[in-house]
């Protein structure tokens, strides 16, 4: 019997820590921008269900409900450094809402900023984020790489290499990766199991092409999931098979 097989049917965890990607889309829920905090509320929860099977979890946010780097800066004909970083402060102020949230479940919680704000954030040190996740602390990291040109999703997976994750938990609005958009094509096909190089040549948009290749080159998988559905954080976790997993 397998040890994921064994896990599941123990309803133990199969990863030990996990890095959670949300975009700033998935936090602002049917609005049209801005945060939703019904949607916190429900992603607090289940975090705190997986928090107390003994995970390790950090998060990695991104800003597109309030401020997005790129398309702003083109909408706004600013330069595109600037908007990076006006983005980059947006998931600073998802950062602050979401450890409000987090902590009123009673789980101790870390915002690590990749830009000094010493008043509301720690700096991020890689040796100091693996001993918050070591004393059961959750971590949000925001403020992305704190370069321009770098997306969140570049951010998670330096962050997750940095640390020692084990697996990135993309999540998103649909069940998984499909050849084609399946809210617009009715005939996508959902990929259950994906190589990184496939990810690449056929331009899936599963997280940017930076983000794949460190994935790729230091062998972390991504699972990509449906964040409406409660309690999908748990299912894979304990080793359900969901969504599309990249590897």
């Amino acid at each position: 019997m397998s040890a994921i097989v064994w896990a599941k049917m123990k309803n133990k965890p199969v990863y030990k820590r996990v890095v959670l990607k949300l975009s700033g889309e998935a936090l602002q829920g049917r609005q049209a921008h801005g945060i939703d905090f019904k949607v916190l509320d429900t992603l607090a929860q289940q975090i705190a269900e997986v928090h107390a099977m003994g995970v390790q979890i950090a998060l990695v946010l991104g800003g597109g409900n309030i401020f997005r780097g790129a398309s702003g800066s083109k909408v706004f004909e600013i330069e595109r450094a600037v908007g990076d970083y006006m983005g980059m402060l947006a998931t600073v102020i998802n950062g602050l809402a979401f450890q409000d949230v987090i902590e009123k479940k009673g789980i101790p919680t870390r915002v690590m900023t990749a830009i000094e704000m010493h008043q509301i954030g720690e700096p991020y040190i890689r040796r100091r984020a693996i001993r918050h996740l070591e004393n059961g602390r959750v971590i949000i990291f925001v403020a992305g790489t704190g370069n321009p040109y770098f997306t969140t999703d570049t951010a998670a997976a330096l962050r997750a290499m940095e640390i020692g994750a084990d697996v990135i938990l993309k999540a998103t609005k649909v069940d998984g990766v499909y050849t084609a958009d399946p809210m617009k094509d009715k005939s996508a096909r959902k990929f259950t199991g994906l190589k990184y190089i496939d990810v690449l040549k056929k331009g899936l948009k599963v997280m940017d092409a930076t983000a794949i290749s460190l994935c790729m080159d230091n062998n972390l998988p991504i699972v990509v999931f449906d964040l409406t559905k409660e309690g999908n954080i748990r299912k894979i976790i304990t080793g359900e098979k969901l969504g599309t997993v990249v590897s």
